[in-house]
């Protein structure tokens, strides 16, 4: 696992939909000036917030974006996804692409082409596909880096059993394993045992910990911040996390951020890249990304650390 410097990563699943390309370029602009570099994306954003019923908005964006700013691609690292791209519009998640051979090819292919580049820095597995052969996958990610398509691979929303079946398939077969894990993370918790209500999303586990750890392999976080839910009262957390444990860390994160004089959002931030975590954070405006990129200055020390695994 790299823990030697985690960096915030910029989430851009409404950008083209939510989020209007004017402002997906005033967001974007905002975090290359702070010193950002990696940018999330994947060829199924946002397909369930656009009228077409098919995704592609995002990468398009970022790659209108590219062209607009000649030069700032060797600035910026790119990391897309393929596997959940619906290839029958509104018809997901029977017509999810997939991680056939042919699927992952088409998917990454496609995805260069909206993004107008020649190659990605990391191309994710955005979830397992258990109807294809493993080993079939993996052949096609690592084929997918021998051509140059992608620089490294990763797995997310992946079990931790799998991720490393994964990797012995790739050393058997000579290519590059999945490197990187991307799953859902935060400060507070849900109820143990209590499936959270998101479709597709796989919660980060002490195993995964304890793998990335011991293959030294690269660990993002998605909703980092649960959806604003630290900040905002009209965004309050999901049931599944109203427990004694969620009101101790809550208590814990407030006199940490007094302490600090930072926000609770820079806190859960630094919290995670003391882990070595690099956590993504999705940003609507300016003043998102600038409040998530000065989390990289707020130092949490062994005691914090401690308070909060206490109150966890």
């Amino acid at each position: 696992m790299d823990t030697n410097d985690p960096r915030i990563v910029l989430g851009t699943m409404d950008f083209g939909t939510r989020v209007t390309s004017g402002t997906a370029f005033a967001v974007l602009d905002a975090f290359v000036a702070g010193g950002g570099v990696w940018l999330d994306t994947a060829n199924c954003y946002s397909f369930w917030n656009d009228r077409s019923g098919a995704g592609g908005a995002s990468e398009r964006v970022i790659g209108a974006w590219l062209r607009a700013r000649p030069g700032v691609r060797g600035t910026v690292r790119i990391a897309t996804k393929v596997r959940q791209n619906p290839l029958v519009p509104h018809a997901w998640p029977k017509s999810a692409e997939g991680l056939s051979a042919r699927a992952v090819h088409a998917g990454a292919a496609q995805s260069l082409e909206r993004l107008g580049v020649d190659h990605v820095d990391l191309l994710w597995a955005h979830a397992e596909d258990r109807s294809v052969p493993l080993a079939e996958t993996v052949g096609a990610f690592g084929e997918l880096v021998t051509k140059g398509v992608a620089l490294r691979v990763g797995a997310a929303n992946h079990a931790a059993w799998r991720v490393e079946r994964a990797r012995s398939l790739a050393r058997e077969q000579g290519v590059q394993p999945w490197t990187s894990l991307q799953l859902r993370h935060s400060l507070v918790q849900p109820r143990p045992l209590t499936p959270v209500a998101e479709a597709g999303h796989r919660m980060l586990t002490t195993e995964d910990l304890d793998l990335a750890r011991s293959e030294g392999l690269v660990v993002w976080s998605y909703s980092s911040l649960m959806w604003g839910s630290y900040v905002r009262p009209d965004k309050p957390l999901p049931p599944t996390y109203d427990h004694p444990g969620t009101a101790r860390v809550l208590k814990v994160l407030d006199d940490v951020a007094g302490e600090l004089s930072a926000t609770r959002n820079q806190v859960v931030l630094a919290w995670l890249m003391r882990q070595g975590i690099d956590p993504i954070v999705g940003a609507s405006r300016v003043e998102q990304v600038e409040e998530a990129l000065a989390a990289h200055r707020v130092r949490l020390d062994d005691g914090h650390m401690a308070r909060f695994a206490e109150a966890r």
